[in-house]
C-alpha cells in the first residue's frame, strides 16, 4: 500500500517524514526501519495489512496506569524500527529487515493478513476497549495504524500507541485523528540515544511528549534504567523537571532493565536504582510515579490529595479501585487520566 507520509523528489527518490530520520530514498531502496520502501517513485508500506505480533492485552502492560484502567486492549505489531537499541526486548521482529535481510520481504509475505476492517472485529469480539499499537515502533506504520484507527472510533474504542517518540510533527498531527493515548520511551541522555540507540540524538523524543499533549493525547511516559548507561542522578532529575515543566500530573514510569540483545554482559537493574530515581522525581514534583518490571513495587495509584490509595494493583491486575467519576472516594480530589 502506498505511504501516507513522503513527499516525491527528483529523480524518482522520496523523502519520508514519518519520523525524525525524514529519510531520503533511492528507488528500490527502504529508509532506517526497512519497511517504508521506494517502489517506482512511490513510497510503499510493506507491512501494511500484515502485523507479526497480534494479542490480547491487559492496559497496564502497555504501560498506562491512567487510561481505561482495568480494561483489555487488542494489541498489533509489524516487523521493524527505526531504532537499532543494543538492549531491544523484541530484536527478533524489529530488527528483522536487519538481522534477516536477505529473506526479510518474504517474511513479511508469510504473516498472516490482517485489514483494518478485520483488526476492528477481533477487538470487539475480544471485549477489548482500545486497539493498542506496539511491540515494535508503530510510527512506521502510521498509515496502518491510521486506517484501523479511524474504524475502531466509529465502534467507540480507544486507539494507543507505545511509541519511542521519534515522530514528525506532521505524524502527530496525522495521528492525533484517531489517537487517544500514548507511552513515550525517554530512554536516556543524547549520548545514550546516539551510542545505543543509534540515532541523532534526543530532542524529537522530547519534542513528542510537550507536541503529543499540546495535541490533547493522552501522555504517560517510560524510562527504563540500564546500569552504567543511564542510572545516575542528574539524569533522573532531568527527566523528572523536564514532565513537571509538562504536567506535574503526567504518569513516569521507572522500569528495570534485563538483559536482551546485544547487551547480555549487563546486570539487571537493582531495585536501589529505581527507588532513587523515584525519590528524584518525587522530589521535582511528580504526582505519579511507578516502577514497573519488578513485581509488587509501586504499581498503585495514590491520591495526591490525601495520600489514598485510589487504584490497587497486583501485577497487570487491579485488585481495589477508589475512584469514581475521575475523582478519589476519600477526599474528592480530581484524579489526571481518561478513566472511561
Amino acid at each position: 500500500m502506498e505511504a501516507s507520509l513522503y513527499n516525491k523528489l527528483k529523480e524518482k527518490q522520496v523523502q519520508c517524514y514519518a519520523c525524525s530520520h525524514r529519510c531520503k530514498i533511492k528507488e528500490d531502496s527502504s529508509g532506517v526501519c526497512g519497511v517504508r520502501k521506494n517502489i517506482g517513485g512511490k513510497l510503499d508500506l510493506l507491512v501494511y495489512g500484515k502485523p507479526c505480533a497480534v494479542w490480547v492485552d491487559p492496559i497496564e502492560k502497555k504501560p498506562l496506569n491512567h487510561f481505561l484502567p482495568g480494561t483489555r486492549s487488542y494489541s498489533i505489531g509489524t516487523y521493524g524500527c527505526n531504532f537499532s537499541c543494543d538492549f531491544c526486548q523484541n530484536w527478533e521482529i524489529s530488527q528483522a529487515p536487519k538481522e534477516f535481510r536477505d529473506n526479510f520481504e518474504n517474511m513479511v509475505k508469510q504473516c498472516p493478513d490482517l485489514p483494518p476492517e478485520e483488526a476492528v472485529k477481533q477487538a470487539k469480539e475480544t471485549n477489548c476497549s482500545s486497539i493498542a499499537y506496539t511491540y515494535t515502533e508503530p510510527t512506521i506504520f502510521s498509515e496502518y495504524a491510521h486506517d484501523i484507527g479511524i474504524l475502531a472510533k466509529k465502534e467507540g474504542m480507544k486507539n494507543i500507541f507505545v511509541t519511542n517518540g521519534y515522530e514528525t510533527k506532521e505524524c502527530w498531527d496525522y495521528l492525533a485523528e484517531f489517537l487517544d493515548a500514548v507511552n513515550i520511551d525517554l530512554k536516556g541522555t543524547d549520548d545514550f540515544y546516539k551510542r545505543i540507540c543509534h540515532v541523532e540524538g534526543w530532542q524529537p523524543v522530547l519534542d513528542s511528549i510537550k507536541y503529543a499533549k499540546e495535541k490533547g493525547i493522552w501522555t504517560e511516559v517510560t524510562t527504563l534504567i540500564v546500569p552504567g548507561e543511564n542510572d545516575n542522578p542528574e539524569f533522573y532529575k532531568y527527566v523528572a523537571d523536564y514532565l513537571h515543566s509538562i504536567d506535574p500530573e503526567m504518569p513516569w514510569h521507572i522500569t528495570a532493565f534485563y538483559p536482551h540483545y546485544k547487551m547480555k554482559d549487563k546486570k539487571s537493574t537493582p531495585l536501589e536504582s529505581l527507588i532513587e530515581a523515584r525519590k528524584i522525581g518525587k522530589k521535582a514534583g511528580l504526582k505519579h510515579i511507578y516502577i514497573g518490571n519488578i513485581l509488587g513495587e509501586e504499581s498503585d495509584t495514590v491520591c495526591p490529595e490525601c495520600g489514598k490509595t485510589v487504584i490497587k494493583r497486583s501485577g497487570f491486575a487491579l485488585t481495589e479501585k477508589n475512584i469514581s467519576d475521575g475523582k478519589c472516594n476519600f477526599c474528592g480530589r480530581k484524579i489526571n487520566g481518561v478513566w472511561k
